[in-house]
């Protein structure tokens, strides 16, 4: 049976509720789990909303502790640090062979960078865990496969940032790992600008950069297609027209992923020397005291994660 690793995020968000509605799930996928994160935190849900206590789950417990209690629903140096620590605690369990996989409930940027932590999310603290350079962001949902050219950068620095190394980066990392995510077919790029950049009357990016890479990525063997109009592309995608699209930006490759499967898409670190997958959605401070958040998209998650170890 897997063994998985389940953190619960910023202990301030909706992560705890998240894990404990999985766990009590039906659909649990079958796999031994072990909880990462501040049990308090994730005791505070059961008492506040009558959840199943994690006692009576079947799990077992990583526990972080806080440095100062939290305020639901608001951004903190001990939320930050503890959501921080139990990722990092489970990457090197997943690195030691301890588990078989991670999946992650949300962090919060805000309080990372208040705990004085330079990474602005998941994907990027796990490069650094793992030691490892090449990490793609890819959101599986439905029948799009959706990799992202740049992450977490303002969109006035996108065009700086595409370079032909960094798009033959992305293309080998999707070309090899996107196969263990359902994917199968052709690589389609999104052009940065409309139309693809109408033969350089709208940007000159495509030209200059995508171009480039992708018939260096042909030269390689590996079946690299475009770029194309970011309007159109995915439509051929969610018919099966290609394996996974690899957008210039992030909203570029997002907004079509969480229109077509929100609540039900999984974010998924490909690079990495572990299976690590997690929800497509942020903290939920706005409705932390609700008691309402879904664990759809967790249970997505966890059983990608499960098929995949």
């Amino acid at each position: 049976m897997k063994r998985i690793a389940l953190t619960v995020g910023d202990p301030a968000g909706i992560g705890p509720e998240i894990v404990l509605r999985a766990l009590a799930s039906p659909e649990r996928p079958v796999a031994r789990y072990v909880v990462y994160g501040p049990r308090a935190a994730v005791d505070e849900r059961v008492e506040r909303f009558g959840l199943r206590p994690l006692a009576a789950l079947d799990v077992g417990v990583e526990d972080i502790a806080l440095e100062t209690p939290v305020a639901w629903g608001r951004t903190s140096a001990a939320g930050g640090a503890s959501a921080a620590q139990a990722v990092l605690r489970a990457a090197r369990d997943a690195m030691a062979g301890r588990v078989d996989a991670l999946v992650t409930a949300p962090l919060n940027k805000e309080s990372l960078r208040a705990a004085g932590h330079p990474w602005p999310g998941h994907t990027e603290l796990l490069a650094d865990a793992a030691g490892v350079p090449d990490v793609v962001m890819m959101f599986v949902g439905g029948s799009l496969r959706v990799a992202l050219l740049t992450i977490h950068r303002s969109l006035r620095s996108v065009p700086d940032a595409l370079t032909v190394d960094g798009v033959l980066r992305v293309g080998r990392v999707v070309a090899r790992e996107m196969g263990r995510y359902g994917g199968a077919g052709p690589l389609a790029f999104c052009g940065l600008n409309p139309h693809a950049g109408e033969a350089g009357l709208f940007g000159d990016e495509e030209q200059r950069v995508l171009s480039p890479a992708i018939a260096t990525l042909r030269g390689e063997g590996i079946d690299a297609l475009g770029p194309f109009p970011a309007d159109s592309v995915f439509v051929k995608a969610s018919q099966g027209a290609y394996g996974a699209v690899i957008a210039c930006y992030h909203d570029q490759g997002l907004i079509p992923v969480k229109l077509a499967s929100f609540g039900h898409a999984v974010n998924v670190t490909l690079g990495l020397p572990f299976v690590r997958t997690s929800v497509d959605h942020g903290t939920g401070f706005d409705i932390v005291e609700k008691g309402v958040a879904e664990e759809g998209s967790l249970l997505a998650a966890m059983r990608l994660a499960v098929e995949v170890a």
